[in-house]
């Protein structure tokens, strides 16, 4: 593709004639038109590979954002934003003069072609978002969805992602405290996976991506430069997916901890030196965002020396150059007094840095290479002014039916021996089953601040030693309830990861999230995704968590099969002292056990309706966010005042599977006994949300249920923690030995 050195901008404006592979690079015919009317001539090879990667559904949003807006305009006031929607990650204040940044990203289709590489690369964008906000990455997590569990290509994506992901976060030194394990045969060509990381900073230390201050130099730093990730998730995952083809392997990026690491502490002490203007991460699209995002958002334009890039590759073409998605890079605008220090901190942390450029005083991005000038950009229009697309959406006929499939019909078990044998099974599905084999691959504890980690309800990590200050953080999303109502599936996400915060005691302050989608191009994928976000804007504005931003991830689709709507939902929540906590795990024989919140009979998209009937249809749960909140402030004070000592949010596999996580857990039993007005099987397996159940000690009853009587919570008394079975008195009774044996043999036989 490569026209260097004569495809220059003077050689582009005298040459208007020259065919270039705009269709090659996933550009549309009009795309490519308004390329050209946006310069007045024709682009010239670098500049069209700037516009092919930056204009990408991956990297501009252009399917989504007429109604990503909704999360700006519907917005909560929250005295905590400090940094919003547009940077690399969202900013939160935590108190006592602590921010912290967090954020979700996808890796999707890259992971699916190379699930290591693919992983593990997701990790490493996601934490470098996190430095460049200016904070220190303290903790990962990890939604993923994969193929049903059985199936043989599962077998190959999630052992290689599961050893990406824990490669390069082990090797970063960042504990791994959650994420979720799914398997649907939705997936099945389309693994998600999902990456979410956390930082810690203070206040007067965020940064932002802009250039400002002419003369200012641009600085390059990190890895080299090569030919692995050239127009890798920018182009990836713009379009759909057939198969693994040999040709998409290049796309890849190849990650190297060590390097990270290394870039990570370079650049916190730079920041700490008070060195750095502006500073961008290059991860998806690479150098062609860094520069074009570092300039449209500064006050003036910039310069850039192509040649000066430190490659990998010396036969690499500027468009490459631009292109490579390698990792382990960054870019500082940094006033030329304070260069040669920032060099002298690079060469300390063995990192390769090099002056490329400078930020100049006009509005243009000029990149030259071998003498001549390469490309010459307005860079918003690069960056930030790509197409804007109002993609046709409408209902899928196939909803109603789909809806008015009732799964509340189904049959149920006859006889308690049916019920004892259904539960057992829901209890060892892949879904329900523990993750044990997965989630041991991970550190949860190195840096020595983790306090809760998988399986709990919410990782969370202690912020500050002294005072105890601490942040929580859960992930959840339900394609199966998405797919049944968008609307009520994105609210039921955004719930669920609400819930599990307050379930550990921390109040939920701000969300961010990743919203994985089939093809834009289809209308029925596109009402999925309008109605998933606007279930999630009116969500966030009631339960008055703000968005801080996220990401979008479109195209999951193979052929004409879409993967499940999948809005996946991270919040984060502050906890005044982590000592306070409350665990999943029983943690003492004798205290009583209280449901909290009203049960139905709702088995719309439950895992019993998946387990025992491979069945989905109906509606799912409703949502009430009000009584969401109101059960929020209850567990938090319940947890501040010492009167629960655990708790467990109920969601998937209801109360059943939920009593049987906390005693297993804690090798304690439960004995259960139905409530009044209930029948067992729809006590022990309903999905109706806003529910949660604590473990209260004897001495803390009364005041406990008096505060939940004056604030209008249904408290429920359903059972005491004791012996070695979980039991349902006049039902059935499950040995803890049986269940663990059911609960923790199926992961491990299935992928052996």
């Amino acid at each position: 593709m490569s026209r260097t050195p004569l495809d220059t901008v003077e050689h582009a404006a005298a040459t208007p004639d020259v065919e270039l592979p705009w269709a090659e690079l996933g550009l549309k015919k009009d795309e490519y038109e308004r390329v050209v009317e946006i310069l007045g001539r024709r682009p010239t090879g670098a500049e069209l590979a700037m516009y092919s990667v930056m204009w990408s559904e991956h990297c501009s949003y252009k399917s989504s954002k007429v109604h990503l807006r909704q999360f700006g305009e519907k917005a909560p006031e929250s005295d905590a934003m400090l940094v919003g929607i547009g940077e690399n990650a969202g900013v939160v204040d935590v108190g006592q003069g602590y921010a912290v940044t967090f954020k979700v990203e996808s890796h999707n289709h890259p992971s699916y072609v190379e699930p290591y590489q693919g992983a593990a690369t997701g990790v490493g964008g996601i934490v470098r978002d996190i430095i460049a906000m200016g904070a220190r990455p303290v903790a990962v997590v990890d939604p993923l969805r994969f193929g049903a569990a059985d199936h043989p290509d599962t077998k190959r994506v999630l052992p290689g992602v599961v050893a990406g992901i824990g490669g390069y976060g082990n090797c970063l030194g960042l504990p791994n405290i959650g994420g979720e394990v799914v398997f649907d045969a939705c997936y099945q060509g389309n693994p998600l996976v999902n990456a979410g990381a956390i930082g810690v900073m203070r206040h007067e230390d965020i940064h932002l991506a802009k250039a400002s201050g002419a003369g200012n130099k641009v600085i390059l730093y990190g890895a080299r430069t090569g030919g692995d990730g050239i127009g890798g998730a920018s182009i990836l995952a713009s379009e759909t997916f057939d198969d693994a083809k040999p040709s998409k392997r290049p796309a890849v990026q190849v990650g190297d901890p060590f390097q990270e690491k290394l870039l990570i502490e370079c650049t916190l002490e730079a920041f700490a030196e008070k060195l750095v203007v502006g500073i961008q991460d290059l991860g998806a699209a690479g150098l062609s965002c860094a520069t074009s995002e570092l300039a449209s958002n500064g006050s003036g334009g910039m310069r850039v020396t192509l040649d000066d890039v430190p490659l990998r590759d010396s036969t690499l073409s500027p468009e490459e150059i631009l292109m490579s998605e390698s990792q382990e890079r960054m870019c500082a605008v940094v006033e030329p007094e304070k260069v040669d220090r920032f060099l002298e901190i690079c060469e300390k942390w063995d990192v390769i840095a090099t002056v490329i450029g400078e930020v100049t005083d006009g509005d243009r991005l000029e990149i030259y290479w071998h003498g001549g000038k390469i490309v010459d950009v307005d860079p918003r229009t690069v960056a930030h002014e790509g197409p804007v697309y109002e993609r046709p959406y409408a209902r899928p006929e196939w909803q109603d039916a789909l809806q008015a499939d009732d799964a509340n019909k189904l049959p149920r078990p006859q006889s308690a021996e049916e019920l004892r044998a259904q539960v057992l099974k829901l209890v060892a599905s892949p879904n329900q089953a523990s993750k044990k084999w997965i989630t041991q691959q991970y550190d949860h504890f190195v840096q020595g601040n983790t306090v809760l980690a998988m399986p709990e309800d919410s990782g969370m990590i202690r912020v500050d030693e002294e005072t105890g200050l601490g942040v929580a953080l859960a992930t959840d999303g339900n394609g199966r309830y998405a797919k049944l109502d968008p609307y009520a599936g994105a609210q039921l996400a955004l719930a669920e990861a609400y819930r599990n915060v307050a379930t550990t005691g921390a109040k939920p302050l701000a969300v961010s999230d990743c919203l994985n989608f089939g093809s834009p191009e289809d209308p029925a994928v596109m009402w999925q995704f309008a109605e998933a976000v606007r279930g999630l804007a009116d969500g966030c504005l009631q339960l008055g968590t703000p968005v801080t931003g996220g990401n979008v991830s479109l195209y999951n689709q193979t052929g004409e099969a879409a993967i499940h709507p999948t809005p996946v939902v991270a919040v984060l929540g502050v906890i005044d002292d982590v000592a306070r906590r409350t665990p999943v795990a029983f943690q003492e024989e004798g205290q009583l056990l209280y449901l909290l919140g009203d049960t139905r009979e709702e088995f719309g998209g439950s895992a019993w309706s998946q387990v025992v009937h491979d069945h989905l249809g109906g509606l799912p749960p409703k949502v009430d966010l009000e009584r969401e909140r109101l059960l929020a402030e209850i567990l938090i004070s319940a947890s501040r005042d010492g009167m629960i000592d655990s708790a467990h949010d109920l969601s998937d596999g209801g109360l059943v599977q939920a009593v049987v996580e906390s005693a297993l857990l804690s090798g304690k039993g439960a004995r259960l006994v139905v409530p009044d007005g209930l029948d067992a099987f729809t006590f022990l397996l309903s999905e109706s949300a806003g529910r949660a159940i604590v473990a209260v000690p004897r001495s803390e009853e009364v005041r406990f249920t008096d505060m939940c009587g004056a604030r209008g919570l249904p408290a429920t008394r359903v059972g005491v923690v004791d012996g070695d079975t979980v039991e349902v008195q006049g039902e059935f009774a499950l040995p803890l030995a049986e269940l663990r044996e059911a609960h923790e043999a199926t992961i491990p036989a299935l992928l052996a």
